[in-house]
C-alpha cells in the first residue's frame, strides 16, 4: 500500500506542479500567455499524469480487495515485483494516452484565434478553436479514453462490492472497522477524483458559463491533487493528535476572547 502511496503522492505532486506554477506566474506578472511550446508540454503532462493517477487509483482498489478478501494470499499475489509492473503499467497507460492526445491534438489546423477559455491548456478548449473536421479524428481517441474510463470504474465498483461483502462476513464490530478504515481513505480519493471531472466534462450546457468552467476546472484540476495527501495523511495517528491539539487550541481562544471591540 505505501509503494502505490508513493506513486500518487509523486502524480499529484506532478499535477500540481504542471498548472499552478504558470498560473501563478500569469496572476503576479497580470498576463495571460503561454508559449506553443509551453501549451504542448502542459497538456501533455496533464494528461500523462491524470490519466496515471486513475489508473494507479484502479490498481489501489485491487490492492484493498487483495488484502481484505484474500489476505493470506497477499504476498503472493501483491510481491515487490507484481506491485512495480502493476504500477509501471498505470504510468505507461498515461504516458501512451498523453502522447496519442497530444500529438493529434496539435495536429489540428488552429484557425479560430489562439485565445482558450480556460486558465490552463486542456484538449476541449484546443478543439474549439480548430476548423478542420480532423477534429473528429480526437473525438474516436476521447471515446476509447470514456471506454478505458469506464471499465476501471466498473472495475472500482466491484472490487468494492467483493470488499464490502467480505466485511459483512467479519464476526467482530472492531475487525469491520479496522477493514472500513483502511478502504476509506482511498474511496474518498476515488470519489472526489471521479465526481469532480464527471461533473466537469458532463455537466449539461444550459448552466455552463465562463466563469462557472473556471471554478470546476479548478475543482478537477487543483483541488484533489491538494487534498489527496491530507485524507491519506489522517490515517496516521500522530498526525491525529496534533490537529485535536490544533483544534483544542482554537477552541480555547475562540471561548476566552469570544468578540473583540473596534
Amino acid at each position: 500500500m505505501y509503494f502505490f502511496l508513493l506513486n500518487l503522492a509523486l502524480l499529484d505532486l506532478g499535477s500540481i506542479s504542471t498548472i499552478v506554477p504558470k498560473s501563478m506566474t500569469n496572476s503576479l506578472w497580470d498576463t495571460r500567455a503561454i508559449s506553443y511550446s509551453g501549451c504542448t508540454t502542459q497538456l501533455f503532462s496533464f494528461a500523462f499524469l491524470i490519466v496515471a493517477e486513475y489508473c494507479l487509483l484502479t490498481v489501489m482498489s485491487y490492492d484493498r480487495y487483495v488484502a481484505i478478501c484474500k489476505p493470506l494470499h497477499y504476498g503472493t499475489l501483491l510481491g515487490s515485483r507484481a506491485c512495480v509492473h502493476m504500477a509501471a503499467a498505470a504510468w505507461a497507460t498515461g504516458f501512451l494516452n498523453a502522447l496519442l492526445h497530444t500529438a493529434n491534438t496539435f495536429s489540428l489546423p488552429l484557425c479560430k484565434g489562439n485565445a482558450l477559455g480556460q486558465f490552463f491548456c486542456e484538449i476541449p478548449q484546443i478543439l474549439k478553436l480548430s476548423c478542420s473536421h480532423s477534429y473528429l479524428r480526437e473525438i474516436r481517441l476521447i471515446v476509447v479514453n470514456a471506454c478505458l474510463v469506464f471499465m476501471c470504474f466498473v472495475f472500482i465498483v466491484v472490487s468494492y462490492v467483493q470488499i464490502l461483502r467480505a466485511m459483512l462476513r467479519i464476526p467482530s464490530e472492531q475487525g469491520r472497522h479496522k477493514a472500513f478504515s483502511t478502504c476509506l481513505p482511498h474511496l474518498a480519493v476515488v470519489s472526489l477524483f471521479l465526481s469532480t471531472i464527471m461533473f466537469a466534462h458532463l455537466k449539461p450546457p444550459s448552466i455552463s458559463s465562463p466563469s462557472l468552467d473556471l471554478v470546476v476546472s479548478v475543482l478537477y484540476s487543483v483541488v484533489p491533487p491538494a487534498v489527496n495527501p491530507l485524507i491519506y495523511s489522517m490515517r496516521n495517528q500522530e498526525l491525529k493528535d496534533a490537529l485535536n491539539k490544533l483544534m483544542a487550541g482554537c477552541f480555547s481562544q475562540i471561548i476566552k476572547y469570544p468578540s473583540s471591540a473596534l
